[in-house]
């Protein structure tokens, strides 16, 4: 595989440095769970898609590699061309995400020649966050539990499989109840569909929330995340639908916040009346079309005021008319402090 110049989003729709493209290797043993790795690789796939419709290129390099190289899948397809399992060194330079499935059944079956060369080389890994990282899906947690890629840490499983990850490493913080949980270079997630919002959830942070959304609506799928993971940005609130004109009106706010957003200029975008729009927000968003801009340009304003700019260069960033209609905006939408006690906060 060779490494691609990559340029990324922010969540304003400007470009930010180029960085190397991200090699994802999905781990796949005979009888691996169809849904469990081909959903999150689909969502990578869309995700080029959508990059490159911005003008951008690919930042994400699949790759599929175990034991064997035509390995039988939970629905009886057999594989071709699945790449031998070869030794990984973390590296700066190529960040790496190993992905593990799980396979049907109440257990996860590590005692196979096949799931004893995956283990031999998973111990190998030094995970390293940014660098070389691991996701597991569903029982693939149990199989990096094995491994001792799990000791100390947090993470969750398919509820079938919560007793077994216990069991698997006694020093794992199991928790249940969670679509997915990170912690340090591990991310696992629950099982099945929750692979997909496990992979939205890390293409959101890689390549902005706009990226993300417009997969979720691109495969018709919820874009949601975990109950462990922090407070939705307004760029990901509001988004939980998949009604396409709203869709469109969050897209082009969410790349241009700055630019002079009436209701009659969204319904342009969404081709509908204004009145029509307000009825589509309130149904589908759960807010008015411009309470969801001042939630953006909010959003935009703090992360300017947390990277040093001050108040009237954040106003400006964000779409507000001054420094001031920032202050009161802020006030009336109650967070906490104030647009000055942010800035001295991140530059502290």
């Amino acid at each position: 595989m060779t490494t691609l110049p990559i340029t990324t989003a922010s969540t304003t729709g400007q470009a930010l440095p180029q960085q190397p493209a991200i090699r994802v290797l999905f781990v796949l043993l005979p009888h691996s769970l169809t849904l469990d790795w081909a959903g999150p690789a689909e969502v990578l796939r869309s995700a080029n898609s959508v990059l490159r419709g911005m003008g951008q290129p690919p930042r994400f390099e699949l790759g599929f590699v175990g034991p064997l190289a035509e390995p039988v899948t939970s629905v009886g397809v057999c594989l071709s061309g699945v790449l031998p399992l070869a030794p990984l060194l973390a590296d700066a330079a190529r960040p790496t995400w190993v992905v593990l499935v799980g396979e049907p059944g109440e257990r996860m079956h590590t005692d196979t020649p096949a799931a004893q060369d995956a283990l031999h080389w998973l111990r190998g890994l030094r995970l390293v966050a940014g660098q070389l990282e691991l996701l597991t899906v569903c029982a693939g947690a149990v199989l990096a539990a094995h491994a001792g890629l799990l000791a100390g840490r947090e993470a969750t499983t398919h509820h079938h499989h919560l007793d077994e990850l216990r069991q698997a490493d006694p020093t794992c913080r199991v928790l249940a109840n969670r679509v997915c949980v990170t912690d340090g270079p591990v991310c696992s997630s629950a099982g099945v569909t929750t692979g997909i919002d496990l992979m939205l959830h890390r293409v959101s942070g890689v390549c902005g929330p706009v990226v993300a959304a417009r997969v979720a609506q691109a495969l018709v799928v919820a874009l949601r995340r975990g109950p462990n993971d922090p407070e939705l940005s307004p760029f990901l609130s509001h988004r939980n639908h998949m009604q396409p004109a709203v869709h469109r009106v969050q897209d082009a706010v969410s790349q241009s916040p700055q630019a002079d957003w009436t209701v009659q200029r969204m319904a342009e975008v969404a081709c509908t009346s204004p009145r029509h729009l307000a009825r589509l927000f309130a149904q589908h968003a759960g807010v008015a079309p411009l309470a969801y801009v001042q939630g953006i340009r909010l959003d935009v304003a703090e992360a300017a005021l947390r990277s040093g700019r001050n108040v009237g260069q954040a106003a400006e960033l964000a779409g507000f008319a001054s420094d001031l209609q920032l202050r009161r905006t802020w006030k009336l939408a109650a967070k906490p402090g104030t647009p000055r006690d942010v800035r001295a906060a991140g530059g502290a």
